[in-house]
């Protein structure tokens, strides 16, 4: 049984994401560059998939089994809130990702990916809807997305949700893992293996690069890709930067730009799980983007957010990954597109880290992928005032 303190630390803006009595982890850990504190925000959650902050302070969290909750400021989890679309939570897919409109503070929009049933089995969705005003509940839902073809798989759904600064949204999708469906990812016909970008009603961009393209999905932005689960833009120049599952070996971190080729399933820094070669077994090959960083073996990321806020001014700009299979937040320093160191902390604790938040504060916040799991924060440990019960 882990220590639980009182965290007594009185916040100065209504904003902060975790109130003064919250129950914390009392968990104090050097890592290279700073002493860190993590501490319990909230517990009891369902295998947590997607959090978002709320301008209140509070924050909105999916559990793939099918349930959104509402956090309070004080880290209270609300009753599952009504009006959530019903999704198929077999294997990999269920409730995955959420994002607050852009202009949520005037249209109160909440958008949520999922795993789609329907005829010929299940795809990735997205829906949207309106929170209403005493948070129990979404009104007025519409899917603005639903990837095909549906497929019969439970594997593979990708659904990170990003909006980028002109108020678009990235959608990333997974080829669906079976052998006999991940050729798709090269299709352009298909939205099996891609990213796609969306105007935030669903409604395709008119410079998307394939929307002159005959045959072509017009939603896809790029393609090549295999199973991402961690995206996030990068606040210094607004592009989009990725972290997608490789087979075994080779989790791959992109910048995919418009219309580019990420080489899945042909080119690969991994092999199948069999041991046999991707492809013809080369990492890269003309006509394909080359990643910019790779783990062999893999870590198997989820979630990911870049540090821009003041809590760490060692990390300023730093690029934290969850890491599923690590058991560890992952940190990248960079220079540009170029990483060039990585450490990995929290490895001792076990967690299995499926999503990264930076919050309104300039904390970062994880989510533990377990039955009974949590939203976690880490700051810096001078911050916390932490007495044991």
């Amino acid at each position: 049984m882990r220590q639980r303190a009182i965290n007594q630390l009185i916040l100065a803006s209504a904003a902060i994401a975790v109130g003064p009595q919250a129950f914390a982890l009392d968990t104090t850990l050097d890592t290279e560059q700073a002493k860190i504190h993590i501490e319990t925000v909230a517990d009891g959650l369902d295998h947590p998939w997607g959090l978002a902050f709320l301008p209140d302070g509070g924050a909105l969290v999916t559990e793939r089994r099918g349930q959104l909750r509402r956090v309070s400021p004080e880290g209270k989890l609300s009753k599952p809130l009504s009006g959530v679309p019903k999704v198929d939570a077999r294997g990999q897919g269920g409730l995955l990702d959420i994002e607050i409109d852009p202009g949520f503070a005037e249209n109160r929009r909440v958008y949520l990916s999922y795993s789609e049933p329907g005829e010929g089995g299940n795809s990735t969705a997205v829906a949207r809807g309106t929170l209403s005003k005493d948070m129990t509940g979404l009104a007025d839902v519409e899917v603005i997305f639903s990837q095909q073809p549906k497929v019969r798989s439970t594997n593979h759904f990708g659904s990170r949700l990003v909006f980028d600064g002109e108020g678009d949204l990235f959608v990333t999708l997974g080829e669906r893992s079976e052998a006999k469906f991940r050729g798709q990812a090269q299709e352009l016909n298909s939205h099996l293996g891609k990213i796609v970008r969306l105007h935030p009603d669903g409604a395709v961009p008119e410079d998307n690069p394939f929307v002159t393209t005959e045959g072509a999905l017009p939603e896809i932005w790029s393609y090549g890709h295999r199973n991402i689960q961690a995206a996030a833009i990068n606040p210094e120049t607004g592009t989009l930067w990725e972290v997608e599952h490789g087979p075994r070996g080779g989790d791959e971190l992109n910048i995919p730009e418009a219309g580019k080729n990420y080489g899945w399933p042909i080119v690969s820094f991994g092999v199948n799980y069999n041991g046999s070669p991707v492809g013809g077994g080369e990492s890269d090959a003309e006509g394909f983007e080359d990643a910019i960083y790779q783990w062999t073996p893999v870590i198997a990321p989820s979630g990911m957010a870049f540090h821009s806020g003041e809590s760490f001014p060692e990390w300023q700009g730093d690029l934290f990954v969850g890491g599923l299979r690590a058991t560890s937040l992952v940190r990248l320093e960079l220079d540009g597109n170029k990483v060039v160191s990585e450490e990995r902390m929290l490895t001792d604790l076990g967690l299995r880290i499926r999503d990264v938040v930076e919050g309104p504060d300039g904390a970062l916040y994880l989510l533990t992928d377990e039955d009974d799991g949590e939203i976690l924060k880490v700051s810096p440990a001078d911050d916390a005032a932490v007495v044991t019960e």
